[in-house]
């Protein structure tokens, strides 16, 4: 029989990051706070004596133990992966059975479709309220309705910045019989993670990542948090040396600097909540900002039918940011990269003030 590309890869298109060099690059939710130069060089005097002619320990057990003590979990139950990107198709293409159907939200980051896609995993969209916003009690009744046996979210949620409360979590974990794949990659800004209650279900996965709050994107290291028996699971699934050396040893420095990395969340939280409120006020006196949404990250999710044309304005003028059809996804900056992207947004906004959209 000849070979050809299946419908489902066929179909795919690649995903297409934003290219080109820009002053102020806003667009990926990446941290503005980069290394200091001190643990560079801690860095570099580490990697002379790495072994590179040897395959990287499987495990990443160094890491595990430096990821559990910031975090305050069994370094048993963690498992690492080459960015959660990884871990989720992994646990798509290892833990879905023939007959198991994905659950994932309106609005929630594109991957989970892809991944189920790729995989031939069926998946169900569970529809949000208006407002973006998950009613539970809704979201229990389609799962159980239409028998989701793995549910996979974000919380808080990339794009809408919005987040659900522990307790809804633990109401979903009750009243259905799903997995429930948990993406906290954006927890570190929040204060709802489930992390301390790993244990105490047996259908939880906790996703974590080093690319936000710990601002090491360019690594490439993800995080899965799971009960003894899933997490055996995880490990004998995972391909055996999927970490790399580097990578290993960067994630095991930087996630043992405490001080480091609390300052960098409490420092991204406030420029975050600062350029939240000034692009609220912005939205008063401009109207066609229809709606600012309140953020639980380290970024701002807008609604506006200008949408597109902000955005190319804005990379003419060298400030990029996520442009998503009626929605424009912002990530904070450092304190001169927000105030500038605000003057810019106001003399653009400035442009259709009393006037209609175009």
């Amino acid at each position: 029989m000849r070979y050809t590309i299946p419908d489902k890869i066929k179909q795919l298109v690649p995903y297409q990051p934003l290219e080109g060099d820009y002053q102020i690059r806003l667009d990926a939710n990446e941290s503005y706070i980069s290394l200091s130069p001190i643990q560079r060089q801690k860095l570099q005097e580490q990697f002379v004596n790495l072994p590179f002619h040897r395959y990287p320990d499987p495990y990443a057990k160094q890491v595990c133990q430096s990821f559990a003590a910031f975090y305050q979990v069994n370094p048993e139950l963690v498992t690492v992966g080459n960015g959660s990107d990884e871990l989720i198709g992994l646990i798509f293409s290892a833990f879905c059975g023939d007959n198991d159907k994905v659950g994932v939200f309106a609005h929630d980051f594109s991957m989970y479709q892809i991944d189920c896609s790729i995989f031939g995993v069926p998946c169900e969209v569970i529809p949000k309220q208006p407002d973006l916003t998950i009613q539970m009690d809704h979201a229990i009744s389609y799962i159980n309705q239409h028998q989701i046996s793995v549910v996979v979210f974000s919380n808080p949620c990339n794009p809408t910045s919005l987040g659900v409360k522990r307790e809804e979590v633990i109401k979903l974990l009750n009243k259905t019989q799903a997995l429930i794949v948990l993406d906290e990659a954006y927890m570190d800004f929040w204060d709802q993670s489930l992390l301390d209650k790993i244990e105490e279900f047996d259908r939880l996965i906790i996703l974590k990542t080093c690319s936000k709050a710990i601002g090491l994107a360019g690594i490439r290291v993800g995080f899965a948090v799971a009960n003894q028996s899933l997490t055996v699971a995880l490990k004998a699934a995972k391909p055996p040396y999927n970490v790399n050396c580097i990578s290993q040893e960067i994630a095991k420095t930087i996630l043992s600097d405490k001080e480091y990395l609390m300052m960098a969340m409490q420092q991204i939280t406030a420029h975050c909540k600062w350029l939240n409120r000034q692009l609220e006020a912005l939205a008063k006196e401009y109207p066609i900002l229809e709606v600012v949404y309140p953020s639980d990250t380290n970024f701002i999710f807008i609604k506006t039918p200008l949408a597109k044309d902000i955005w190319e304005q804005l990379l003419k003028r060298s400030i990029a940011i996520r442009y998503m059809g009626d929605y424009l996804r912002i990530s904070t900056g450092n304190e001169q990269e927000n105030q500038t992207l605000l003057t810019e947004l106001k003399q653009i906004l400035e442009q259709y003030h009393g006037e209609g959209v175009r």
